[in-house]
């Protein structure tokens, strides 16, 4: 039971894949624009990730390795990220156009996001079974979700702030960006 705490906790704050392996770069600096539209692209990509976590690791497990085919995973995967990220894409297109809107060009995006191919290729990796799979997935999506969501309040106060010229925008919240990095590098000190 620890060892599962720990993978979510990894997946999380230690190993965040946002701002400590610096996959899905494109949507996080993309979307953290609102509140909303992060909180939502938040939960697509708990949801994408889980999911995919468990079928990639079914697929391997079951399909890809017995049958030798392990050199497959990758294009595998990302059909499986494809399909899911489709599904999830008319689900929000039909109950709430509003967050669909919001989304805009990312919610497709999160097919091609690397983080997502990037945790199934880790578990496989890694070596994790079922369970460890889908743990570390969910994981690794709170992370994303918390790195999006922290970035999206700090640019809501940065635009009530009065800044120098050459700060304004893009380098603003690259340097926030950093700053969250450094300070989730805190979070390697975690034992248990």
């Amino acid at each position: 039971m620890k060892s599962l705490i720990l993978i979510i906790i990894s997946g999380a704050l230690i190993n965040n894949v946002v701002l400590n392996q610096f996959l899905g770069i494109c949507s996080f600096l993309g979307v953290s624009k609102q509140m909303k539209a992060s909180a939502s692209l938040g939960g697509a990509v708990i949801f994408v990730i889980t999911i995919a976590s468990a079928v990639a690791s079914l697929l391997y497990d079951y399909v890809l390795k017995p049958f030798g085919l392990d050199f497959m995973k990758t294009i595998v995967f990302i059909l499986v990220i494809a399909a899911l990220v489709q599904i999830v894409e008319m689900f929000l297109k039909k109950t709430s156009p509003g967050i669909y809107k919001a989304l805009g060009i990312f919610l497709p995006l999160i097919t091609t996001n690397c983080a997502v191919l990037g945790v199934a290729l880790t578990n496989v990796q890694n070596g994790y079974n079922f369970i460890e799979s889908v743990l570390s997935g969910f994981g690794t999506a709170v992370g994303f979700t918390i790195a999006i969501v922290l970035l999206a309040s700090i640019r809501v106060r940065i635009r009530e702030e009065d800044l120098p010229a050459p700060l304004r925008g893009a380098p603003i919240v690259m340097i926030s960006a950093a700053l969250m990095s450094i300070a989730f590098m805190g979070f390697g000190g975690l034992s248990f």
